[in-house]
């Protein structure tokens, strides 16, 4: 136990940068995720999008983190670590979202946007107010299912090396002290438990609360 408790701040800190990674990643990625989805609707661009998508979605993460940590400097394009680290996993994650949100978007009727319309909305207004909300709450179960990947695909920092987030501290704990160390990983695995948990919680809640406001407009629309 004692052991534990000298290497528990140095776990913390680690896990401090893991979260800032997952919660730049996240902020930048969903609004992207849904630009994206968007564009594969867009005939002009559709074909490209859905190009990007494929690569994105059909390579590993830990390549295109090493394709930008590490190869790119080759040609001159130098990102600091942590700016490498975050473009990578933003732009594989709304690859991801891009497709999730196309579906939802997808399955909102065309006659909404031509009644919004009617009613004097802009497409962007149209969009904004009447298609996207209902595209979000389909989707929602979807997304918090990357969300929750998203959270782990964080453990691939410590191939940069310089970041020293949870499993970089982990892995120099180990390092180390190799007999003893291993109960630094496990740790960390800890670590990663718990902030999934609250993720999950957090998911539960929100698609409880999305059922709750489904059936109450289903009971209003009962006594219509």
């Amino acid at each position: 136990m004692s052991y534990i408790l000298s290497i528990l701040p140095q776990l913390s800190q680690g896990f401090l940068t893991t979260l800032e990674v997952f919660a730049v990643t996240l902020v930048l990625s969903l609004p992207l995720g849904l630009f994206f989805g968007f564009l594969l609707r867009v005939p002009l661009v559709k074909r490209i999008m859905a190009l990007y998508v494929w690569v994105m979605r059909g390579t590993p993460l830990i390549l295109q983190i090493i394709i930008i940590y590490f190869a790119l400097p080759n040609i001159g394009i130098t990102m600091p670590p942590f700016v490498a680290v975050s473009f990578a996993i933003t732009m594989n994650y709304a690859a991801y979202f891009a497709e999730i949100f196309r579906g939802g978007l997808q399955s909102i009727p065309l006659g909404q946007l031509d009644a919004a319309r009617v009613l004097g909305l802009s497409k962007w207004d149209a969009a904004r107010f009447v298609i996207i909300p209902q595209a979000v709450r389909i989707v929602i179960p979807s997304v918090m299912n990357e969300v929750l990947n998203l959270s782990k695909d964080t453990s691939l920092v410590y191939i940069v090396g310089s970041i020293f987030d949870l499993m970089q501290n982990a892995w120099q704990i180990q390092q180390r002290d190799p007999q003893s160390g291993m109960i630094a990983l496990f740790a960390a695995g800890g670590f990663y438990l718990i902030l999934t948990a609250v993720l999950t919680f957090l998911a539960h809640l929100v698609e409880n609360a999305l059922n709750v406001e489904r059936k109450g407009k289903l009971k209003g629309a009962s006594h219509v």
